[in-house]
């Protein structure tokens, strides 16, 4: 039972890390959004590709555009902070219920 224990340890650090560098992402997109940066850049190509599947999701679901803002990155962060403070800790817990 201690290997699929440290497994799921192993699976909550990993989602932790992972979902900390998305919201890194993210805040670098919404920068170069702000700037006229060259799209065929290969760093601003990675952050929209990156990013723009769940923005536009957001943006399809909830109209975040206040007077020219777009609000959707935020609202993305905030989804992120969610799952960082609620599923990564459920899964540290039964990892260490399972030990």
């Amino acid at each position: 039972m201690f290997m699929l224990s440290n497994f799921i340890l192993a699976v909550a650090k990993l989602l932790n890390f992972v979902l900390s560098a998305y919201i890194w992402i993210v805040i670098a997109r919404a920068v170069i959004s702000w700037v006229s940066a060259d799209p065929y850049n290969p760093i601003v190509r990675f952050l929209i590709k990156a990013t723009d599947p769940l923005l536009e999701r957001l943006r399809r679901l909830l109209p975040l555009s206040i007077g020219g803002i777009d609000l959707s990155p935020m609202i993305l962060i905030l989804i992120i902070i969610f799952l960082q403070s609620f599923l990564v800790p459920t899964l540290g817990q039964l990892a260490m219920n399972l030990r």
